[in-house]
Protein backbone atom coordinates (compact mmCIF):
# COMPACT_ATOMS: atom_id res chain seq x y z
CA UNK A 1 0.00 0.00 0.00
CA UNK A 2 1.12 3.57 -0.89
CA UNK A 3 2.48 5.78 2.20
CA UNK A 4 -0.22 8.21 1.69
CA UNK A 5 -2.64 5.52 1.04
CA UNK A 6 -1.87 4.09 4.09
CA UNK A 7 -1.87 7.53 6.10
CA UNK A 8 -5.42 8.12 4.56
CA UNK A 9 -6.59 4.35 5.99
CA UNK A 10 -4.86 4.91 9.22
CA UNK A 11 -6.52 8.51 9.93
CA UNK A 12 -10.00 7.11 8.46
CA UNK A 13 -9.77 4.57 11.48
CA UNK A 14 -9.08 6.97 14.12
CA UNK A 15 -11.44 9.98 13.21
CA UNK A 16 -14.43 7.09 12.17
CA UNK A 17 -14.00 3.69 13.90
CA UNK A 18 -12.15 4.48 16.94
CA UNK A 19 -14.79 6.66 18.53
CA UNK A 20 -17.59 6.33 21.03
CA UNK A 21 -19.95 6.71 17.64
CA UNK A 22 -19.15 3.11 17.34
CA UNK A 23 -19.42 3.61 13.79
CA UNK A 24 -19.39 0.11 11.92
CA UNK A 25 -16.96 -1.19 9.88
CA UNK A 26 -18.48 -0.10 6.33
CA UNK A 27 -18.70 3.54 7.25
CA UNK A 28 -15.21 3.55 7.59
CA UNK A 29 -14.28 1.53 4.19
CA UNK A 30 -16.56 4.44 2.96
CA UNK A 31 -14.67 7.08 4.54
CA UNK A 32 -11.18 5.45 2.69
CA UNK A 33 -12.57 5.82 -0.66
CA UNK A 34 -14.03 9.54 -0.24
CA UNK A 35 -10.69 10.33 0.70
CA UNK A 36 -9.19 8.46 -1.37
CA UNK A 37 -10.89 9.89 -4.00
CA UNK A 38 -10.33 13.44 -3.27
CA UNK A 39 -6.85 12.48 -2.77
CA UNK A 40 -6.84 11.38 -6.39
CA UNK A 41 -5.32 8.00 -5.17
CA UNK A 42 -6.77 4.50 -5.55
CA UNK A 43 -8.66 2.92 -2.49
CA UNK A 44 -7.63 0.04 -1.11
CA UNK A 45 -10.29 -2.91 -0.71
CA UNK A 46 -12.60 -3.75 2.11
CA UNK A 47 -10.96 -6.60 2.13
CA UNK A 48 -7.65 -4.72 3.15
CA UNK A 49 -9.24 -2.27 5.28
CA UNK A 50 -10.06 -5.15 7.57
CA UNK A 51 -7.44 -6.68 7.52
CA UNK A 52 -5.93 -3.36 9.11
CA UNK A 53 -8.41 -3.05 11.91
CA UNK A 54 -7.57 -6.94 13.24
CA UNK A 55 -3.98 -5.64 13.81
CA UNK A 56 -5.61 -2.94 16.20
CA UNK A 57 -5.01 -4.19 19.56
CA UNK A 58 -8.53 -5.47 21.38
CA UNK A 59 -7.54 -3.01 24.69
CA UNK A 60 -7.35 -0.09 22.82
CA UNK A 61 -10.30 -1.07 20.65
CA UNK A 62 -12.09 -1.21 23.75
CA UNK A 63 -10.39 1.77 25.80
CA UNK A 64 -11.36 4.49 22.33
CA UNK A 65 -14.85 2.88 21.45
CA UNK A 66 -16.08 2.02 25.49
CA UNK A 67 -14.05 4.60 27.48
CA UNK A 68 -11.56 4.04 29.75
CA UNK A 69 -13.91 2.94 32.98
CA UNK A 70 -15.90 0.90 30.75
CA UNK A 71 -16.35 -2.87 31.90
CA UNK A 72 -14.75 -4.15 28.38
CA UNK A 73 -11.68 -1.90 28.94
CA UNK A 74 -11.15 -3.66 32.32
CA UNK A 75 -11.52 -6.84 31.40
CA UNK A 76 -8.80 -6.23 28.50
CA UNK A 77 -6.13 -4.34 30.52
CA UNK A 78 -4.05 -5.77 33.42
CA UNK A 79 -4.63 -4.74 37.02
CA UNK A 80 -1.26 -3.38 37.24
CA UNK A 81 -0.19 -1.48 41.17
CA UNK A 82 -2.10 -2.42 44.13
CA UNK A 83 -3.03 -0.63 47.55
CA UNK A 84 -0.71 0.32 50.65
CA UNK A 85 0.42 -3.11 52.07
CA UNK A 86 0.15 -3.35 56.14
CA UNK A 87 2.55 -4.46 58.64
CA UNK A 88 0.27 -5.90 61.17
CA UNK A 89 -3.70 -5.51 62.81
CA UNK A 90 -5.41 -2.50 62.07
CA UNK A 91 -1.88 -1.12 60.15
CA UNK A 92 -4.54 -0.95 57.35
CA UNK A 93 -8.24 -0.80 56.97
CA UNK A 94 -10.81 -0.57 54.16
CA UNK A 95 -14.05 0.92 54.21
CA UNK A 96 -17.25 1.09 51.83
CA UNK A 97 -20.71 0.70 51.56
CA UNK A 98 -23.60 -1.14 49.75
CA UNK A 99 -27.23 -1.62 49.30
CA UNK A 100 -28.24 -4.95 51.11
CA UNK A 101 -29.77 -7.40 48.80
CA UNK A 102 -32.83 -8.02 50.48
CA UNK A 103 -35.95 -7.01 51.45
CA UNK A 104 -37.12 -6.34 54.81
CA UNK A 105 -40.49 -5.61 56.57
CA UNK A 106 -41.40 -2.76 59.47
CA UNK A 107 -41.21 -4.09 63.02
CA UNK A 108 -45.05 -3.64 63.39
CA UNK A 109 -46.78 -4.94 60.22
CA UNK A 110 -44.14 -6.57 58.88
CA UNK A 111 -44.92 -5.19 55.86
CA UNK A 112 -42.71 -5.17 53.14
CA UNK A 113 -39.85 -2.01 53.66
CA UNK A 114 -37.38 -1.76 51.33
CA UNK A 115 -33.50 -2.72 51.00
CA UNK A 116 -31.26 -1.41 53.57
CA UNK A 117 -27.69 0.06 53.12
CA UNK A 118 -24.95 -1.50 54.73
CA UNK A 119 -21.46 0.39 55.97
CA UNK A 120 -18.56 -2.11 56.47
CA UNK A 121 -14.99 -1.72 57.42
CA UNK A 122 -12.07 -4.68 57.36
CA UNK A 123 -8.39 -4.98 58.23
CA UNK A 124 -6.27 -5.49 55.46
CA UNK A 125 -3.89 -7.38 57.53
CA UNK A 126 -5.71 -9.89 58.71
CA UNK A 127 -9.32 -9.55 56.91
CA UNK A 128 -11.16 -9.73 60.07
CA UNK A 129 -14.46 -7.52 59.88
CA UNK A 130 -13.48 -4.30 62.28
CA UNK A 131 -17.04 -2.67 62.14
CA UNK A 132 -20.41 -2.49 60.50
CA UNK A 133 -23.51 -0.27 60.33
CA UNK A 134 -27.03 -0.98 58.48
CA UNK A 135 -29.23 1.19 58.09
CA UNK A 136 -32.00 2.86 55.67
CA UNK A 137 -30.19 5.92 55.29
CA UNK A 138 -28.00 6.34 52.26
CA UNK A 139 -24.73 6.49 52.94
CA UNK A 140 -23.16 9.77 54.63
CA UNK A 141 -20.10 11.04 57.45
CA UNK A 142 -22.78 9.57 59.72
CA UNK A 143 -22.80 5.86 58.34
CA UNK A 144 -18.36 5.97 58.02
CA UNK A 145 -18.36 7.53 61.58
CA UNK A 146 -20.34 4.69 63.37
CA UNK A 147 -18.78 2.24 61.61
CA UNK A 148 -15.57 3.73 62.86
CA UNK A 149 -16.81 3.97 66.20
CA UNK A 150 -18.08 0.65 66.08
CA UNK A 151 -14.57 -0.91 65.00
CA UNK A 152 -12.78 1.19 67.84
CA UNK A 153 -14.74 0.05 70.65
CA UNK A 154 -14.75 -3.53 72.12
CA UNK A 155 -17.37 -5.86 71.37
CA UNK A 156 -18.20 -7.94 73.98
CA UNK A 157 -20.85 -5.65 75.36
CA UNK A 158 -22.73 -5.63 71.73
CA UNK A 159 -22.30 -9.70 71.41
CA UNK A 160 -24.02 -9.98 74.81
CA UNK A 161 -26.85 -7.29 74.18
CA UNK A 162 -27.97 -9.93 71.25
CA UNK A 163 -27.55 -12.67 73.13
CA UNK A 164 -24.51 -14.07 71.04
CA UNK A 165 -22.18 -16.24 72.80
CA UNK A 166 -19.76 -15.76 70.02
CA UNK A 167 -15.84 -14.39 69.92
CA UNK A 168 -14.99 -10.88 68.30
CA UNK A 169 -11.68 -9.19 70.05
CA UNK A 170 -11.26 -7.05 67.30
CA UNK A 171 -10.82 -3.03 68.39
CA UNK A 172 -8.68 -0.16 68.20
CA UNK A 173 -7.47 3.14 66.41
CA UNK A 174 -6.47 2.30 63.12
CA UNK A 175 -3.63 3.33 61.15
CA UNK A 176 -4.56 4.51 57.99
CA UNK A 177 -7.94 4.65 56.36
CA UNK A 178 -7.92 3.02 52.47
CA UNK A 179 -10.80 4.79 50.86
CA UNK A 180 -12.59 5.57 47.37
CA UNK A 181 -13.11 9.11 45.95
CA UNK A 182 -16.94 8.96 47.81
CA UNK A 183 -18.24 12.67 49.00
CA UNK A 184 -18.50 11.26 52.33
CA UNK A 185 -14.85 9.98 52.79
CA UNK A 186 -14.38 13.42 51.71
CA UNK A 187 -15.59 15.79 54.68
CA UNK A 188 -14.36 17.87 57.45
CA UNK A 189 -15.93 15.35 59.57
CA UNK A 190 -14.36 12.61 59.11
CA UNK A 191 -10.59 14.53 58.30
CA UNK A 192 -11.03 16.63 62.02
CA UNK A 193 -11.59 13.11 63.35
CA UNK A 194 -8.77 10.59 61.81
CA UNK A 195 -6.51 14.10 62.76
CA UNK A 196 -7.61 14.31 66.20
CA UNK A 197 -6.92 10.18 66.83
CA UNK A 198 -3.50 10.41 64.25
CA UNK A 199 -5.29 8.35 61.73
CA UNK A 200 -3.77 8.29 58.20
CA UNK A 201 -6.00 9.19 55.22
CA UNK A 202 -5.08 7.27 52.06
CA UNK A 203 -7.42 7.51 48.88
CA UNK A 204 -7.21 5.32 46.03
CA UNK A 205 -6.66 6.28 42.38
CA UNK A 206 -9.58 7.07 40.03
CA UNK A 207 -11.25 4.28 37.66
CA UNK A 208 -8.96 1.40 39.43
CA UNK A 209 -11.39 -0.86 41.50
CA UNK A 210 -8.90 -3.27 42.03
CA UNK A 211 -6.87 -0.87 44.37
CA UNK A 212 -9.83 -1.69 47.13
CA UNK A 213 -10.32 -5.42 45.94
CA UNK A 214 -9.83 -6.37 49.49
CA UNK A 215 -13.54 -4.88 50.66
CA UNK A 216 -15.17 -5.18 47.70
CA UNK A 217 -14.64 -8.79 47.96
CA UNK A 218 -15.77 -8.96 51.14
CA UNK A 219 -18.36 -7.44 50.11
CA UNK A 220 -19.41 -9.89 47.78
CA UNK A 221 -18.89 -13.00 49.98
CA UNK A 222 -21.14 -11.08 52.27
CA UNK A 223 -24.08 -10.71 49.70
CA UNK A 224 -23.58 -14.46 48.83
CA UNK A 225 -24.29 -15.07 52.23
CA UNK A 226 -27.69 -12.60 52.06
CA UNK A 227 -28.92 -14.55 48.85
CA UNK A 228 -29.78 -17.13 50.79
CA UNK A 229 -32.06 -15.29 53.25
CA UNK A 230 -35.73 -14.73 52.99
CA UNK A 231 -36.84 -11.49 50.52
CA UNK A 232 -33.43 -11.93 48.99
CA UNK A 233 -33.44 -9.90 45.66
CA UNK A 234 -30.10 -11.49 44.67
CA UNK A 235 -27.80 -9.50 42.26
CA UNK A 236 -29.71 -8.78 39.42
CA UNK A 237 -33.32 -9.30 37.84
CA UNK A 238 -32.09 -12.43 35.65
CA UNK A 239 -30.70 -13.95 38.81
CA UNK A 240 -33.62 -13.17 40.73
CA UNK A 241 -36.40 -14.57 37.95
CA UNK A 242 -40.07 -14.55 38.78
CA UNK A 243 -38.54 -14.95 42.41
CA UNK A 244 -41.15 -12.37 44.49
CA UNK A 245 -38.87 -10.78 47.01
CA UNK A 246 -41.30 -8.81 48.72
CA UNK A 247 -44.02 -12.09 49.71
CA UNK A 248 -40.87 -13.75 50.70
CA UNK A 249 -39.59 -10.99 52.93
CA UNK A 250 -39.69 -11.47 56.94
CA UNK A 251 -36.67 -10.23 58.30
CA UNK A 252 -36.59 -6.80 60.14
CA UNK A 253 -33.93 -3.93 60.34
CA UNK A 254 -32.62 -5.69 63.71
CA UNK A 255 -33.16 -9.22 62.90
CA UNK A 256 -30.63 -8.68 60.27
CA UNK A 257 -27.97 -6.64 62.06
CA UNK A 258 -28.38 -9.56 64.34
CA UNK A 259 -27.85 -12.54 61.56
CA UNK A 260 -24.75 -9.84 60.38
CA UNK A 261 -23.06 -9.95 63.94
CA UNK A 262 -23.51 -14.08 64.28
CA UNK A 263 -22.50 -14.28 60.24
CA UNK A 264 -19.12 -11.85 61.24
CA UNK A 265 -18.03 -13.30 64.94
CA UNK A 266 -19.63 -17.15 64.43
CA UNK A 267 -18.57 -17.82 60.91
CA UNK A 268 -16.60 -15.69 58.66
CA UNK A 269 -13.83 -15.09 60.95
CA UNK A 270 -13.71 -18.86 61.76
CA UNK A 271 -13.14 -20.29 58.03
CA UNK A 272 -10.15 -20.26 55.80
CA UNK A 273 -9.56 -17.09 53.81
CA UNK A 274 -8.45 -17.95 50.36
CA UNK A 275 -6.10 -14.78 49.76
CA UNK A 276 -4.59 -15.85 53.44
CA UNK A 277 -4.61 -19.44 53.62
CA UNK A 278 -5.99 -18.99 57.04
CA UNK A 279 -8.82 -18.00 58.67
CA UNK A 280 -9.13 -14.21 59.35
CA UNK A 281 -9.54 -14.82 63.77
CA UNK A 282 -6.43 -16.89 63.64
CA UNK A 283 -4.37 -14.36 61.33
CA UNK A 284 -5.36 -11.21 63.66
CA UNK A 285 -4.28 -13.17 66.96
CA UNK A 286 -0.92 -14.35 65.24
CA UNK A 287 -0.12 -10.35 64.61
CA UNK A 288 -1.31 -9.45 67.67
CA UNK A 289 1.38 -11.95 69.57
CA UNK A 290 3.61 -10.96 66.74
CA UNK A 291 2.79 -6.74 66.70
CA UNK A 292 1.69 -5.99 69.57
CA UNK A 293 -2.17 -5.05 70.37
CA UNK A 294 -3.39 -2.05 68.11
CA UNK A 295 -3.42 1.39 69.99
CA UNK A 296 -6.56 1.36 72.74
CA UNK A 297 -9.43 3.98 72.28
CA UNK A 298 -9.04 5.70 75.53
CA UNK A 299 -12.45 7.37 75.19
CA UNK A 300 -15.00 5.90 73.59
CA UNK A 301 -17.89 9.12 74.08
CA UNK A 302 -15.35 11.45 72.69
CA UNK A 303 -14.01 8.74 69.85
CA UNK A 304 -17.75 8.74 68.32
CA UNK A 305 -18.61 12.40 68.72
CA UNK A 306 -14.64 12.87 67.03
CA UNK A 307 -16.77 11.59 63.46
CA UNK A 308 -20.30 12.96 63.91
CA UNK A 309 -20.54 15.69 61.24
CA UNK A 310 -19.63 19.37 61.87
CA UNK A 311 -21.25 22.65 61.78
CA UNK A 312 -20.24 25.73 63.18
CA UNK A 313 -22.43 28.42 64.79
CA UNK A 314 -21.83 31.86 67.44
CA UNK A 315 -23.16 31.84 70.84
CA UNK A 316 -26.17 34.64 71.76
CA UNK A 317 -27.52 34.56 75.20
CA UNK A 318 -30.02 31.65 75.07
CA UNK A 319 -27.37 29.44 73.92
CA UNK A 320 -26.85 28.01 70.39
CA UNK A 321 -29.86 27.86 67.99
CA UNK A 322 -28.95 24.82 64.72
CA UNK A 323 -31.83 24.47 62.72
CA UNK A 324 -34.50 26.67 64.77
CA UNK A 325 -33.87 24.59 67.80
CA UNK A 326 -32.37 26.23 70.65
CA UNK A 327 -29.46 24.51 72.71
CA UNK A 328 -28.89 25.59 76.50
CA UNK A 329 -26.94 24.59 79.29
CA UNK A 330 -25.38 25.90 82.73
CA UNK A 331 -22.30 25.30 81.44
CA UNK A 332 -22.49 27.83 78.70
CA UNK A 333 -22.89 30.96 81.13
CA UNK A 334 -18.98 31.90 81.17
CA UNK A 335 -18.85 31.84 77.23
CA UNK A 336 -22.38 33.48 77.23
CA UNK A 337 -20.47 36.82 79.09
CA UNK A 338 -17.77 36.47 76.99
CA UNK A 339 -19.46 35.82 73.64
CA UNK A 340 -18.17 39.44 71.95
CA UNK A 341 -14.33 37.89 72.19
CA UNK A 342 -15.55 34.71 71.22
CA UNK A 343 -15.28 33.16 67.72
CA UNK A 344 -17.67 30.79 66.33
CA UNK A 345 -17.36 27.36 67.98
CA UNK A 346 -17.16 23.76 66.13
CA UNK A 347 -20.58 21.96 67.09
CA UNK A 348 -20.88 18.43 66.37
CA UNK A 349 -24.39 16.57 65.97
CA UNK A 350 -25.69 13.17 65.49
CA UNK A 351 -28.10 13.38 62.49
CA UNK A 352 -30.53 10.51 64.24
CA UNK A 353 -30.61 12.37 67.19
CA UNK A 354 -31.34 16.20 67.40
CA UNK A 355 -31.94 15.97 71.07
CA UNK A 356 -28.61 17.29 71.89
CA UNK A 357 -25.29 18.45 70.15
CA UNK A 358 -21.64 18.46 71.14
CA UNK A 359 -19.60 21.71 71.77
CA UNK A 360 -15.63 21.82 71.26
CA UNK A 361 -14.31 23.99 73.79
CA UNK A 362 -12.71 27.03 73.12
CA UNK A 363 -9.22 25.49 73.39
CA UNK A 364 -10.43 22.49 71.45
CA UNK A 365 -9.57 19.67 74.80
CA UNK A 366 -12.78 18.04 74.95
CA UNK A 367 -16.59 18.34 74.01
CA UNK A 368 -19.25 19.62 76.03
CA UNK A 369 -22.82 18.49 76.11
CA UNK A 370 -25.65 20.66 75.45
CA UNK A 371 -29.23 19.47 75.49
CA UNK A 372 -32.04 21.02 73.76
CA UNK A 373 -33.27 24.01 75.89
CA UNK A 374 -36.95 22.11 76.46
CA UNK A 375 -35.78 19.43 77.99
CA UNK A 376 -39.25 17.55 77.62
CA UNK A 377 -38.68 17.73 73.24
CA UNK A 378 -38.94 14.46 72.41
CA UNK A 379 -36.14 12.96 70.19
CA UNK A 380 -36.15 13.54 66.43
CA UNK A 381 -33.77 12.76 63.22
CA UNK A 382 -32.56 15.35 61.06
CA UNK A 383 -34.53 13.45 58.29
CA UNK A 384 -37.38 13.65 60.21
CA UNK A 385 -36.90 17.54 60.91
CA UNK A 386 -36.21 18.23 57.29
CA UNK A 387 -39.09 16.94 56.28
CA UNK A 388 -41.15 19.11 58.77
CA UNK A 389 -39.58 22.35 57.29
CA UNK A 390 -40.71 21.49 53.74
CA UNK A 391 -44.47 20.84 54.74
CA UNK A 392 -44.26 23.95 57.03
CA UNK A 393 -43.06 26.41 54.11
CA UNK A 394 -45.39 24.45 51.81
CA UNK A 395 -47.77 25.57 53.63
CA UNK A 396 -46.99 29.31 52.75
CA UNK A 397 -45.45 30.06 56.56
CA UNK A 398 -43.01 32.24 55.86
CA UNK A 399 -41.64 32.26 59.69
CA UNK A 400 -40.42 28.93 61.22
CA UNK A 401 -39.90 28.34 65.08
CA UNK A 402 -39.14 25.31 67.33
CA UNK A 403 -42.83 25.17 68.50
CA UNK A 404 -44.21 25.04 65.04
CA UNK A 405 -41.11 22.02 63.88
CA UNK A 406 -41.93 19.56 66.97
CA UNK A 407 -45.81 20.06 66.55
CA UNK A 408 -45.54 19.08 62.68
CA UNK A 409 -43.04 16.61 63.15
CA UNK A 410 -45.80 15.00 65.88
CA UNK A 411 -48.61 15.33 63.37
CA UNK A 412 -46.16 13.82 60.85
CA UNK A 413 -45.63 10.41 62.64
CA UNK A 414 -49.25 10.37 63.67
CA UNK A 415 -49.81 10.39 59.58
CA UNK A 416 -47.16 8.07 58.88
CA UNK A 417 -47.98 5.29 61.24
CA UNK A 418 -51.82 5.50 60.51
CA UNK A 419 -50.74 5.17 56.48
CA UNK A 420 -47.73 2.66 57.59
CA UNK A 421 -50.32 -0.80 56.66
CA UNK A 422 -51.20 0.83 53.26
CA UNK A 423 -48.00 2.06 51.71
CA UNK A 424 -44.60 1.08 51.27
CA UNK A 425 -42.72 4.84 50.88
CA UNK A 426 -45.02 5.62 54.76
CA UNK A 427 -43.29 2.51 56.37
CA UNK A 428 -39.96 3.31 55.02
CA UNK A 429 -40.00 6.44 56.55
CA UNK A 430 -41.17 5.56 59.78
CA UNK A 431 -38.10 2.86 59.78
CA UNK A 432 -35.76 6.22 59.49
CA UNK A 433 -37.26 8.17 61.91
CA UNK A 434 -37.03 5.80 64.62
CA UNK A 435 -34.81 7.94 67.52
CA UNK A 436 -31.46 6.50 68.06
CA UNK A 437 -31.68 5.42 71.40
CA UNK A 438 -34.53 2.84 70.01
CA UNK A 439 -31.72 1.14 67.51
CA UNK A 440 -30.26 -1.89 68.73
CA UNK A 441 -26.98 -1.59 66.90
CA UNK A 442 -26.01 1.62 68.95
CA UNK A 443 -28.37 0.68 72.02
CA UNK A 444 -25.87 -2.59 72.33
CA UNK A 445 -22.63 -1.14 70.57
CA UNK A 446 -21.83 2.02 70.66
CA UNK A 447 -24.69 4.64 72.13
CA UNK A 448 -24.80 3.61 75.59
CA UNK A 449 -21.08 4.87 75.82
CA UNK A 450 -22.35 8.19 75.44
CA UNK A 451 -25.58 8.11 77.24
CA UNK A 452 -24.07 6.27 80.14
CA UNK A 453 -21.54 9.33 80.75
CA UNK A 454 -24.23 11.84 80.30
CA UNK A 455 -26.53 10.22 82.85
CA UNK A 456 -24.22 11.75 85.63
CA UNK A 457 -24.80 14.86 83.95
CA UNK A 458 -26.81 17.66 85.55
CA UNK A 459 -29.08 18.17 82.21
CA UNK A 460 -29.23 14.71 80.40
CA UNK A 461 -30.69 14.75 77.42
CA UNK A 462 -32.87 11.87 78.37
CA UNK A 463 -34.07 13.67 82.02
CA UNK A 464 -38.01 13.96 82.33
CA UNK A 465 -39.05 17.58 82.96
CA UNK A 466 -39.88 18.74 87.15
CA UNK A 467 -43.59 18.69 87.66
CA UNK A 468 -45.04 21.99 87.48
CA UNK A 469 -48.62 24.05 89.04
CA UNK A 470 -50.68 24.93 85.82
CA UNK A 471 -52.38 28.62 87.43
Amino acid sequence: MPARVDDIVTAAIYDTYLTRQKRRIVRVVEEVQLRCKKAGLPAPSAKTIRRRLETIRAEEVAMRRDGPRSSAARRLTSAAGHGPLPRGPLDIIQIDHTPVDIILVDEISRLPVGRPWLTVAIDVYSRCITGFLVSFEAPSATSVGLCLAHTGVDKSTYLDGLGLDTEWPIAGVPRLLHLDNAAEFHGEALARGCQQHGIGLEYRPKGQPHFGGVIERLIGTLMGLVHDLPGTTFSNTTERGTYDSDAAAVLTLSELEHWLALVISGRYHHEVHEGIMEPPLARWKHGVAEHGEPRPVANSREYLVDFLPVVRRTIQRDGFTLDHITYYSDVLRPWIANRDRCRSFLIRRDPRDLSQIFVLEPGGRSYVTVPCRRLERPGISLFEHRQAIRTIRAGGRAQVDEEVIFRTIEQQRGLVKAAAKKSRAARRHLARQTPVRETSVDRAAVMPTIKNELAGDDQAADSAPFPMERW
